[in-house]
């Protein structure tokens, strides 16, 4: 008999992997014996967002990914509006983050992301009242304006006067990282320059977040192997975890040297001054936090300011710059709004003026529902409960949201749900339409909802007016867009574009 030959060999494993993992007729992961439906999860984990948004489409919203056997590794994934409404408000106190969660984000510490309970309230309630005060404020304006003006316009010349193709995505990474920089400690690291200098810190981020999502795809005993001998992912993880610590640890030694020089500190008038949180947290009414908090407290507000934002200005110019006719519009209200101060062409756009920007609000909420900047959410419940789905769940499983596929689900946004579409947002007397936080996850939802939105909102109407007002982007023809596989969704291959002057 003739024996099979090495190709024919190979080819036939080689199907039969695929049928693996591409499961069954209906699209859905196959559940096999001892594995699970790990296969699938691994075979898809370069292109994860929209393999959940497959699944999801033909599961009806709710669907049971199943672990290898005896791992407790079972996901319940969800994108169903009542299910996060339930999870996120109504049966919060069921919902919290766990110690499971806390172990994969261990890098965290004890900051805001990974606390629960009374520990997050205290935590919550203090940020809340530095964020929303005045003084940070007035120190979040100067120093988008000043960054805007000193560091992003500077870049964005030099590229256009070479005709150089730009990373954008680097660029705006590069931008939020310094603002949210003076704004947590005060300190400005310069990473936003012309030279485009390396910035270990950013680095060891990046790092960081994409070990942090390798995680939730492997059994932890994989991954705590890795840890202790320091190889693989993990490895990466604790070089990044040190660069992190040391970096912080300077900035909280500088800070407390910088305040102890002053008996007292001098403030200016009430609304007038401008802290950055690091001083605060400091110089608190009889709090004593420790260096170990204000690690934690730092690194949480690092992340959340510098990657939500860049990832949500990347996504947003890339969907305007192939857009044109909602590029055009864009550009005709802020047009509107300079005729109503000045005639200057070129010019930058202060946070006053772009308050009732509504078309560009409201074209960057979309952009937010089709690209949030954080694509995944999960959960562990206290106590077995079950879903207004009918699905019930355990302690020893997790409850996913994917917000990539929410925010692309025809039985929630319509049939035009794929499209990028600004206009969903506008109501019929031309205000922003309010959509439902558990229908608009992008930040968060319920008790959890994100202190730093209008921060964000901030920001980003202030960099992309400035850019689209005073510059036309232009995508890389043949450039390959996708999203990148990490705790933040970034494109994968960065944003590559050429700028070119709308002025001279």
């Amino acid at each position: 008999m003739a024996s099979i030959g090495y190709f024919e060999f190979f080819v036939a494993i080689f199907c039969f992997l695929v049928f693996l993992a591409l499961g069954d007729r209906s699209g859905l992961p196959w559940n096999w014996p001892f594995l699970g439906m790990l296969p699938n999860l691994l075979f898809n984990v370069n292109r994860i967002h929209e393999r959940c948004y497959e699944v999801f489409s033909r599961s009806g919203g709710t669907f049971l990914l199943e672990g290898p056997w005896f791992t407790n590794m079972d996901i319940l994934g969800t994108v169903d509006p009542e299910n996060v409404h339930y999870i996120m408000s109504a049966n919060f106190a069921n919902f919290p983050k766990g110690e499971e969660f806390k172990k994969i984000f261990d890098v965290l510490g004890d900051g805001i992301f990974n606390s629960d309970l009374d520990l997050w309230k205290g935590q919550r309630k203090y940020a809340r009242s530095l964020i929303t005060h005045q003084r940070f404020y007035n120190c979040l304006v100067k120093s988008s304006w000043d960054k805007i003006e000193k560091g992003l316009v500077p870049v964005l010349e030099n590229v256009a006067r070479d005709d150089r193709v730009v990373d954008l995505q680097d660029v705006f990474q590069r931008f939020t990282f310094d603002t949210t920089c003076i704004l947590v400690t005060g300190y400005d690291p310069g990473c936003l320059s012309i030279e485009f200098p390396r910035v270990p810190f950013s680095r060891a981020m990046d790092e960081v977040e994409e070990v942090l999502f390798i995680r939730h795809l492997l059994p932890k005993s994989v991954w705590k192997l890795q840890k202790w001998l320091g190889i693989g992912y993990e490895g990466k993880l604790t070089r990044a975890w040190d660069v992190l610590d040391q970096v912080i640890s300077k900035y909280i030694s500088m800070k407390r040297d910088e305040l102890s020089n002053f008996a007292t500190k001098t403030r200016e008038d009430e609304g007038q001054g401008c802290d950055d949180l690091l001083t605060s947290y400091i110089l608190n009414d009889g709090l004593n936090f420790d260096d170990k908090f204000l690690r934690d407290t730092i690194l949480n507000l690092m992340i959340a300011g510098r990657d939500t934002t860049s990832s949500g200005l990347t996504w947003f110019i890339w969907l305007v710059a192939t857009h044109p006719e909602i590029e055009k519009k864009i550009m005709e209200e802020l047009e509107a709004i300079i005729s109503l101060t000045s005639s200057s062409k070129w010019r930058l756009f202060n946070a006053n003026e772009l308050k009732n920007a509504i078309y560009l609000h409201a074209s960057l909420c979309e952009s937010l529902r089709l690209y949030p900047p954080v694509p995944f959410q999960h959960k562990t419940p206290l106590e077995p409960d079950t879903l207004p789905s009918g699905h019930h769940v355990h302690p020893k499983m997790r409850v996913v949201f994917s917000l990539y596929a929410m925010g692309r689900m025809e039985s929630i946004w319509g049939k035009d749900c794929l499209e990028f579409k600004p206009e969903r947002w506008i109501s019929e007397k031309g205000l922003i339409r309010h959509e439902p936080s558990y229908k608009f996850l992008a930040f968060n939802a319920g008790p959890r909802t994100c202190l730093g939105k209008e921060v964000a909102f901030t920001q980003m109407k202030a960099v992309a007016a400035s850019i689209i007002h005073n510059y036309k982007v232009e995508v890389i023809n043949g450039h390959k867009v996708c999203p990148n596989v990490s705790i933040i969704l970034y494109m994968q291959h960065g944003l590559k574009a050429r700028i070119k002057k709308r002025w001279t």
